[in-house]
């Protein structure tokens, strides 16, 4: 029986039910269950992410189950199963990472469609590209897919060449495709999965997930990164309570404020009651510094409720997940 060992896996079928950080037995439960309408499939990504690193079931009621993993651009192979235990086996083998897990097994290539042919950007936009994207790295929020919707949606408003759009189709047309930002987005990735590796132990933000984790625990509403500003995510956070008698505040930092936190400036936490009253504020205040404390941050909090919690010095070594 294995306890306590979650698998660093974000899995996903086709009922939207997911697998984040989950037990062995969890995941292997979940290929099982796979058969029935509407819950044929489920894929299974690395954390953090890989670029094109995958597995994958799909299994309809009285059919095998097919079982396909992909490492790379180029190495991409499938299976094909009767034993559903077998199958549940060789994707928890895979999240393990275990060597020679797909042992035993005949494997077949994939084939895949031909490679598009991305033209290639002017050093000038590339560049651009470029700092958006290490940007939104540094960041840390964002896995890959949504690093790629957002650097085309910022590079059409700034991005234009000779004002036409890059491809000649007229204004309005984007500077940058999807598939042109998302070349740039992988490498840059990887790069920066790379830096991560030499952060040992604990971040700051690893130290702030938990203080975050432990106040939800204690009835408080608890974002990071949420919203653009302060004000939005004043009016929003309200919407966050599921409970609104049984919670007792809230706490966020919004986008703006984990910019500034990646360029080290320190970060910026709001705070308060759903009452409105300074009391309720102030408490919540109490209890949202003690638990940044407890985690091993520099809360800098003088107890006014008037005043925001500052962190700092902060080090923002935000780890990617995907």
């Amino acid at each position: 029986m294995e306890i306590d060992e979650v698998l660093a896996v974000n899995a996903w079928t086709e009922n939207g039910q997911t697998y984040v950080w989950s037990s062995p037995d969890e995941l292997r439960a979940a290929v099982r269950g796979l058969g029935g309408a509407g819950n044929r499939f489920l894929v299974a990504q690395r954390i953090p992410d890989l670029p094109k690193v995958f597995a994958q079931v799909w299994h309809e009621e009285g059919g095998d189950y097919r079982l396909e993993h992909r490492r790379g651009a180029d190495e991409f192979f499938g299976t094909s199963l009767t034993d559903p235990e077998r199958a549940a086996d060789l994707v928890v083998d895979w999240a393990h990472e275990d060597d020679g897990w797909d042992a035993g097994v005949e494997w077949v290539p994939v084939r895949t469609p031909p490679r598009e042919e991305i033209p290639a950007l002017t050093p000038e936009v590339a560049t651009r590209v470029e700092e958006h994207v290490r940007a939104l790295l540094r960041d840390g929020f964002l896995g890959i897919d949504r690093l790629v919707q957002e650097t085309v949606y910022l590079m059409e408003d700034g991005g234009r060449e000779d004002g036409d759009g890059e491809d000649g189709d007229g204004e309005g047309a984007p500077t940058v495709s999807s598939a042109q930002a998302r070349e740039i987005v992988e490498r840059l990735w990887v790069e920066r999965l790379e830096e991560q590796r030499a952060w040992t132990g604990l971040t700051d933000p690893d130290r702030l997930t938990r203080a975050f984790a432990a106040l939800e625990r204690e009835g408080v509403v608890a974002r990071q990164d949420f919203t653009c500003c302060r004000s939005c995510g004043m009016t929003e956070i309200g919407a966050e309570a599921a409970d609104a008698e049984a919670t007792r505040g809230f706490v966020f930092f919004h986008h703006q404020g984990t910019r500034a936190a990646a360029e080290g400036r320190g970060l910026t936490l709001y705070y308060g009651g759903f009452d409105d009253s300074a009391a309720t504020t102030a408490s919540v205040g109490r209890k949202v510094a003690a638990a940044l404390r407890t985690a091993g941050l520099s809360a800098v909090w003088d107890g006014n409720p008037d005043k925001a919690i500052e962190l700092t010095p902060l080090t923002w070594h935000k780890r990617l997940v995907g």
